[in-house]
């Protein structure tokens, strides 16, 4: 079977893991390398691969079967359009695109040309998330009433020492960290229709925010609460419990979500289960039915890699499409807009922002 041909646009961490993953698949085939910058010609020398210095000049030489974008965020959207118009397939890294506006040019760029894009939030691809969504589309927990998540952790001083403008307005864990967990909460829980946040700076002193605290109300009715800081001794975050990147300490004891439904509740990603027998039987004095689901542990940046394969192959429409990550960025954007102002800002629900 002939090896789908993949280029990676971008050869800093991200893409450099990338490029490592397409090298150690037997389904796709490192193409290229497209990066302008001083450093790239070292990795598509040791890649053994050609580098070009932009999509245009790769399209014009050397059309691959499809691209990774793993490139600044203010280029996503130009370069999602490159890939477009060349009629290329891209996977592009989160954020989709640096403005909401910029993203709502792609996405009708895209329905327009139907060439299919996938948008990189690869937790989606997780088999905990998948499980989990598994157990709650089984109506196991009964209507859904509310979630408790945290991405609660430490970033090291060097974390900022090495980028300073993570020390600014922009760098803080709303617009880096949350857009992760609402990719997670909206899989499992559905849409967000609004949002209120309260931030603090008082740990570390920076002009960004170091923590926060964040209500979230969902389409169908549930309540959300989400606590969110890089500047705690805990390890209540996805990194810290899932064990899916083998860079994080784990502890098998902590969980960063609990979904309670009027059946009973579920802990991820230790996939705990309290549920009550039947429904004329609910009550706090009553003992739950207690379980542990079972699941497969895999590396999500690897599946999505295959799910990518797949996409391009035409046997699969992308999980994370152009729209779900305009959707994740318009809540993201929603809660920092409500950490300065002190609103309930309306995030709208399966349409646009109102």
């Amino acid at each position: 079977m002939r090896q789908i041909q993949l280029a990676v646009a971008g050869a800093g961490a991200i893409g450099r893991r990338h490029i490592e993953l397409i090298q150690a698949s037997t389904r796709c085939q490192l193409a290229a390398i497209v990066d302008p910058g001083p450093g790239a010609a070292e990795v598509a020398a040791n890649a053994n691969v050609p580098l070009f210095r932009s999509l245009g000049e790769l399209f014009a030489n050397n059309r691959p079967d499809g691209v990774v974008l793993a490139t600044p965020n203010p280029l996503h959207v130009e370069q999602a359009l490159e890939c477009v118009a060349a009629g290329v397939p891209a996977l592009i890294e989160k954020p989709v695109a640096h403005t909401q506006e910029e993203g709502e040019r792609l996405r009708a760029a895209v329905d327009s040309a139907r060439v299919p894009m996938l948008v990189g939030h690869h937790r989606a691809h997780s088999p905990i998330l998948a499980k989990a969504r598994e157990i709650i589309q089984q109506g196991r927990l009964g209507k859904l009433v509310a979630v408790m998540g945290s991405a609660v952790f430490y970033k090291p001083d060097d974390y900022f020492d090495v980028a300073p403008w993570r020390r600014e307005a922009g760098g803080g864990p709303v617009l880096i960290n949350m857009i992760h967990e609402i990719g997670n909460l909206r899989s499992l829980c559905g849409e967000i229709v609004a949002v209120q946040a309260l931030s603090s700076n008082a740990t570390r002193g920076f002009p960004v925010e170091d923590t926060v605290a964040i209500n979230l109300r969902f389409e169908n009715g549930a309540l959300g609460t989400f606590m969110l800081s890089d500047t705690a001794g805990s390890a209540r975050s996805w990194e810290q419990t899932s064990q899916e990147n083998t860079n994080y300490a784990s502890y098998d004891d902590e969980d960063c979500y609990v979904i309670a439904g009027d059946m009973g509740s579920l802990s991820v990603p230790t996939m705990r289960l309290k549920t009550y027998a039947r429904k004329e039987d609910r009550s706090w004095f009553k003992p739950f039915e207690t379980s542990v689901a079972d699941i497969d542990r895999a590396d999500p940046l690897e599946r999505q890699l295959a799910h990518f394969c797949d996409v391009i192959a035409g046997t699969a429409q992308p999980l994370v499409a152009v729209y779900d990550g305009l959707q994740n960025l318009r809540i993201v954007e929603a809660i920092a807009e409500a950490t300065r102002t002190g609103a309930i800002v309306k995030t709208g629900g399966t349409g646009a922002a109102v």
